[in-house]
């Protein structure tokens, strides 16, 4: 017996189109209760145009969005409006009547994204726009809505408020529709992705890897039949061509001619483009970059960091990492000589050549100049069509590339920015958030690049996901100073920690004795142990039925690709039957397995409340 889940919001055969342009055709998918969805897609594919039609903010040519009634949206918006005296009175105004008591709720979200005590009771207009979004994203979160909709929410969050979400998300019960470029904080907060590719919507049980995964597989698959298909239609042809004016093979060409007919066409898949990045790298003999000794800086009467010390070596790639305002930024704008520091010194070897990627340097670009011009300016050496294939790697293809600056979004002007780093030999790269207003595939090519360059890089950024597996070197903001660390990122989090899970650590204290404290964890075991007994094995057993599903799909995929070199129509019609079938038994399981795991999930985590209690005593 199937436990079928609740259906909140069904998108059925949806067509939008800008311009003449298709966003969207034909595209279906359903949200169903209790689900946690990544949305994933190229940019300009249309992932926040899907946001806002949900949310009913944008209209679309035909298909359907069918909503339950009283079905509340929050939707996690741009624009930003504050009518309130301060930051505690702007959020606690979207409570509905009987609930606007519940002011200590709003000071836990506030907490979490950063806001200090005093910051509760400060005009909204006061903080800078990074932290008027938080405000935003605090209104919708207090809400509680039955789904929540957020647009790259992370974008202006540091790496402990980035950290705080993701354990608030995911203690959420209601619905979830995630735009973000942090594959990660996905992948860590998300049960199902839903990707935009070639105009339409493809939903996958898992994480991103599986989606994109299984997005090449199918690929494969598809191409593979279209080239059997293509080359069999060839031969049908020529046969038809060589024989239909002979009498004793008409025939034959007529009954070949008839199937040619009944043979349907696959076209050939669009090529989505992926940004290239290549950074140009200027030879250094010296091992050693540079020597910071005791660098202290800070604004009239309020001091950012003092006596900071680390050396900068060949190969090194450093993370600066904190809380927003602290100076992340300022330091990477010291070490661009950008500012100069109140004490201290900053000497680089003779043969540094910095490439600095900033906010101050986007900035600084020319709005009069066209894309090309702006890349062109980099680098006299470079000639047109070196930059014009910069501009091409960064997807300014064509006619593109005349665009003029000043009508650029801000994650075109970032791309500039890079193609003018790109287009400079250098050896140093100070990157300040690099990964804002790029998408997935853009950011794993930035990623891969940046730990293939010879030279040294220095990245703030927001990103656990980037941070892994790139940095060997850390300066953390904590404790209103900034501190050197060597180790990644990882080590980071084992050894040091960020300060709000050291106080918590700190302020532990033992109230029951260890026996008693053993005895009571047992017991809390066993319990949970009874209570799981049963839809462990019913997860379990649904596992399976879909791994050996998927198997069968497998097989019959293998006589699909026979069935279609062999032009069986019959076959292929049969076989193509089969394995939708398969399909759906496989949703209508995976349906029922995600009702079992969440209620798994429930009672796992009722019990590790209770677990992580006594750990507190």
């Amino acid at each position: 017996m199937f436990i079928i889940a609740l259906i909140m919001i069904h998108i059925n055969s949806l067509n939008k189109s800008f311009g003449g342009q298709n966003i969207f055709k034909d595209a279906s998918f359903i949200i169903s209760k209790g689900e946690k969805l990544g949305l994933v897609g190229r940019n300009g594919s249309g992932k926040s145009t899907l946001l806002k039609i949900i949310s009913g903010e944008e209209s679309f040519d035909s298909g359907s969005v069918e909503i339950p009634k009283n079905y509340k949206i929050g939707f996690l918006k741009q624009h930003i409006s504050f009518t309130e005296p301060n930051a505690l009175e702007e959020c606690i105004k979207v409570l509905p009547t009987e609930k606007k008591f519940e002011d200590f709720r709003v000071k836990k979200i506030l907490s979490g994204l950063g806001f200090s005590d005093d910051d509760f009771f400060k005009s909204p207009n006061s903080f800078s726009g990074g932290y008027q979004l938080r405000i935003e994203l605090c209104k919708v979160l207090v809400q509680s809505p039955d789904l929540l909709l957020l647009d790259e929410p992370t974008n202006y969050l540091d790496l402990p408020s980035v950290r705080w979400l993701k354990k608030f998300l995911g203690s959420f019960k209601s619905e979830v529709l995630i735009i973000t470029h942090d594959r990660k904080f996905m992948d860590d907060v998300c049960n199902q992705i839903i990707g935009i590719t070639r105009e339409r919507i493809k939903k996958v049980k898992g994480s991103t890897s599986k989606y994109y995964d299984q997005l090449i597989t199918e690929d494969e698959i598809y191409e593979r039949t279209r080239l059997n298909q293509d080359k069999k239609r060839s031969e049908i042809e020529s046969f038809v061509e060589r024989f239909k004016a002979k009498a004793s093979k008409a025939k034959q060409a007529q009954s070949r001619l008839k199937l040619l007919d009944k043979m349907g066409s696959f076209e050939k898949l669009a090529v989505e483009k992926s940004m290239g990045l290549n950074f140009r790298f200027k030879e250094i003999k010296s091992k050693y970059f540079a020597e910071i000794r005791n660098l202290s800086f800070g604004y009239e009467a309020i001091p950012l960091f003092s006596n900071l010390s680390f050396d900068i070596e060949k190969g090194d790639s450093i993370g600066i990492i904190g809380k927003n305002g602290r100076g992340k930024s300022t330091l990477l704008n010291l070490l661009g000589g950008i500012l100069n520091p109140k004490n201290g010194n900053i000497t680089y070897a003779k043969d540094v050549e910095i490439g600095h990627f900033g906010q101050t340097n986007v900035l600084n670009l020319n709005e009069d100049n066209t894309i090309i011009e702006e890349i062109e300016n980099s680098n006299e050496l470079l000639t047109s069509s070196e930059s014009r294939a910069i501009a091409g790697s960064l997807l300014f293809e064509g006619d593109l590339a005349q665009k003029k600056i000043k009508v650029l979004s801000g994650g075109e002007k970032n791309r500039v920015l890079l193609g003018k780093i790109i287009g400079t030999p250098c050896n140093l790269l100070l990157l300040d958030e690099p990964t804002n207003h790029l998408d997935m595939e853009s950011i794993e090519i930035l990623k891969k690049e940046i730990a293939f360059f010879e030279g040294v890089s220095i990245v703030v950024t927001h990103s656990e996901d980037f941070l892994n597996g790139l940095v060997n070197k850390l300066i953390y903001f904590q404790n209103d100073n900034a501190y050197f660390f060597n180790g990644t990122y990882d080590d980071f989090l084992e050894k040091v920690g960020w300060e709000d899970t050291v106080n918590i650590t700190k302020n532990s204290k033992s109230k029951l004795s260890r026996k008693d404290l053993k005895k009571l964890r047992a017991e809390l075991i066993a319990q949970r142990s009874i209570e799981t007994r049963h839809l462990k094995k019913i997860v379990n057993d649904l596992e399976k039925s879909i791994e050996t599903n998927e198997s069968l799909i497998s097989s019959l995929e293998k006589k699909l690709l026979t069935a279609t070199e062999n032009g069986d129509q019959s076959d292929i019609f049969d076989i193509t039957t089969k394995i939708g079938k398969l399909n759906e038994e496989i949703e209508n399981l995976f349906i029922e397995l995600e009702h079992s795991s969440t209620e798994l999930d429930d009672i796992n985590a009722i019990f590790e409340d209770k677990l992580s209690q006594l750990d507190d005593n």
